[in-house]
């Protein structure tokens, strides 16, 4: 039996064999069901491990069985992977090496039983459930759109150490394998099946009998065979090289570096065809101790945790879930308005979309039929799905009183930034909507507390701000005015939840959160930049700080018009630490606003795949006095900026806390993911040195001299930082 002393477990961990239950249902057939006591959902902790590896030991020893199925407790529940949490709390690279062992202990017992082993999954099958149904002779997977199976380890920042890394790989391919892990997705059955990753594909009613009749030779399914690939391609040292070299070079490109686990595998998977399992063990207990224990890995599984957490938000503080939203509407069909309603009817919301110009309904009509039917093409969505988010979408110029919103659930206003407008609309809505309907705002800049003002049932309204592009942005910020109610928060979460996004719960503030803490960054790079730093540079710098773009890059994608008018309504409202620097002025009263128009900082050409950068900038500065400013004096002056008004966010209670903070700035602004998120950042740097960083750039000459320098005031009262974000 496994040792699992001195390992990670949780504190009410059951006592030995009864995460296993062995079940003998026929002569010759045994089937393990998981099914843990001390957990709702089954997660591959130390002492399932240990039961696992106990029953396996067992069934050595009993020379009648001729089958072996490994299943969960009901078809669409297998395994959630590994213990995250007991991951997280290691430190000791030791103690990550023997958590390694332990799975290739018992993976490597299953996988050389004598009788046929078959693992019957359905449902979600990530990580080191993956892992498990790897080590099995054949995989048995419910077609349900439930299931989706895979290796996302790299995606938190560790690799896939109990076999996964090299034996994926020798069942799909090298390639196959290695895109699959670098990219950490989760495939659908479909395609799991199709790339050999599965062997049978069943109904979920029928796994238990399927994987019956596989595991006794009733039913004949094979292991798919890569054939002369195998041969050509997988155990061809050459290929192997030419493989790596390109994937190498793919990787730099796209992290920079910054992301150690994935640059791990690109070195190892293509070789794991021609490794033995024994030296695997070897080397995968080598790389996890160094990833799993380094700080990448720590920043990336917290904020997996948080948006884990985040899915609770669509529940009352009773624990109440709320009502679901079959039928909404969307005021405004213009950008956000018709993507907000798009993402709705494909998600399952007949939604009606309204707007009074015909010819800006019909673009969003047309824009949706386009994006449903690219994804039919692309069969990400079967034919039946496809024409059903098309029919729940429907389009209408009439007024609002006549406009067919009666038995909306929700309705979603993304008309003009203009408060007299929003309050028009939400009380003709208040006229012809069921009392309990929810009036949800889109706005990014006005207090839903004012949009709320003289209306029946202000408790029923709510902010839910998607971020352009509506279909890419993972975050909705659920924005609680002072009198919208738990059970509207809860409603507008669940909704966000159920397109797809991650919602955050922030307070009815200028800005909000993410709008707030990003103001201070691109102005701070426009400040540089008007003061001589070269914009190459600049860029350069925040992308090698792990940002996804260059502010002055992400500047154009804003569009400088919505720029200006975002960092007015801040200096509007927080007054002479928001102070906008001027220099887009020029830019915008010639009409040249960003990517929109064709050219801002950069010129978009719609040819180029990456923009080059305009040729008249120079021009465009005030001085040059900072030019000689290194790119990491650069990057700590735009990101201190952020982080210091994030800080006073936290102290504000404009979101609940660490956890959140840095969820919302990954998944809003951009922020370095490998760093964890801003609260977490700024704990690394600690409160002593961040408050020394600050008060040396508040010192430095250009910041004294100018209006806006109270953003980088260190104040008496700040959130506590040094003591573990996320935490």
């Amino acid at each position: 039996m496994i040792d699992i002393e001195g390992l990670p477990a949780p504190d009410d961990a059951p006592e030995v064999g009864k995460c296993v239950r062995i079940e003998r249902p026929e002569p010759g057939l045994v089937v393990l069901v998981l099914d843990p006591p001390h957990r709702k959902a089954v997660v591959l902790d130390m002492p399932l491990m240990r039961d696992l590896d106990l029953a396996l030991e067992e069934l050595e020893r009993d020379g009648g069985v001729r089958g072996i199925v490994i299943t969960g407790k009901e078809p669409l529940h297998f395994a959630f992977g590994a213990d995250l949490d007991a991951l997280e709390s290691v430190t000791d690279p030791r103690l990550v090496e023997r958590v390694v062992d332990v799975g290739h202990q018992a993976f490597g017992r299953l996988s050389r039983m004598r009788a046929l082993t078959v693992a019957a999954i359905g449902g979600p099958v990530p990580g080191g459930a993956c892992e498990l149904a790897l080590a099995c002779d054949r995989i048995v997977l419910a077609n349900s759109p439930k299931s989706k199976i895979g290796l996302p380890e790299t995606q938190l920042g560790i690799i896939p150490a109990w076999g996964g890394a090299h034996r994926l790989p020798r069942r799909v391919g090298i390639v196959a394998g290695l895109e699959a892990i670098l990219k950490g997705r989760l495939f659908d059955a479909r395609r799991a099946k199709k790339m050999g990753l599965v062997d049978r594909l069943t109904e979920p009613e029928f796994l238990a009998r399927i994987a019956a009749d596989v595991a006794l030779g009733r039913d004949r399914s094979k292991r798919a065979s890569r054939g002369w690939k195998k041969w050509l391609v997988d155990k061809n040292p050459l290929a192997a090289a030419i493989v790596t070299r390109q994937a190498r070079k793919t990787v730099m490109a796209q992290t920079r570096g910054k992301y150690p686990a994935v640059l791990e595998m690109v070195e190892i998977v293509p070789r794991a065809p021609r490794v033995s399992m024994k030296d695997a063990a070897r080397i995968e207990a080598a790389i996890a101790s160094r990833v799993a224990t380094g700080p990448v890995a720590k920043s990336l599984i917290g904020i997996f945790r948080a948006s884990e957490a985040a899915k609770k938000l669509g529940r009352t503080p009773d624990g109440k879930r709320p009502r679901p939203i079959e039928h909404g509407a969307v005021i405004g069909a213009g950008v956000m308005g018709g993507a907000i309603a798009s993402v709705m009817a494909e998600r399952g919301v007949a939604t009606r979309l309204g707007d009074l110009d015909a010819a800006t309904l019909s673009r969003s009509l047309a824009e949706h039929q386009k994006e449903i039917e690219k994804k039919r093409k692309r069969r990400r969505l079967e034919p039946h799905l496809a024409d059903a988010a098309l029919d729940r979408l429907d389009g209408t110029t009439a007024p609002i009183a006549e406009g067919g919103y009666a038995r909306a659930q929700i309705v979603i206003e993304a008309v003009a930034e203009r408060l007299d407008v929003k309050r028009a609309v939400f009380g003709e809505l208040a006229k012809v909507v069921a009392h309990d309907a929810l009036l949800a705002t889109n706005t990014s800049s006005l207090s839903v507390a004012e949009i709320a003002e003289g209306l029946p049932h202000p408790e029923r309204v709510v902010g839910l701000h998607f971020f352009n592009p509506v279909r890419k942005m993972p975050l909705v910020e659920v924005v609680r005015g002072p009198a919208t109610s738990d059970e509207a928060v809860a409603s507008a979460a669940a909704l966000a939840l159920a397109l797809g996004k991650t919602p955050v719960i922030v307070k009815d503030v200028a800005g909000f959160l993410v709008n707030r803490v990003l103001g201070p960054y691109l102005d701070e790079a426009l400040r540089l930049f008007d003061a001589g730093v070269e914009p190459e540079k600049l860029d350069r710098a925040l992308l090698e700080f792990g940002m996804p773009m260059g502010p002055l890059r992400l500047l154009d994608e804003v569009g400088f018009d919505i720029a200006k008018h975002a960092a007015a309504s801040l200096f509007e409202a927080y007054g002479e630490r928001m102070t906008p620097c001027n220099v887009l002025d020029s830019f915008v009263d010639t009409g040249r606003l960003g990517r929109k128009t064709g050219k801002g900082f950069y010129v978009h050409d719609g040819k180029s795949k990456e923009p080059a950068l305009a040729d008249d900038l120079g021009a465009r500065r005030s001085s040059t006095r900072l030019a000689g400013m290194t790119e990491a004096e650069i990057a700590e002056r735009c990101v201190l900026a952020m982080g210091n008004e994030a800080l006073r966010c936290l102290d504000e209670g404009v979101v609940a806390g660490k956890a959140e903070l840095d969820l919302a700035s990954v998944f809003g602004t951009g922020f370095a993911p490998f760093r964890g998120g801003l609260a977490r950042y700024l704990d690394s740097i600690g409160e002593q040195e961040l408050v020394r960083r600050l008060k040396a750039i508040g010192a430095a000459p250009d910041v004294k001299e100018r209006k806006g320098k109270g953003r980088f005031e260190v104040r008496e009262k700040r959130s506590e930082v040094g003591s573990g974000a996320g935490s």
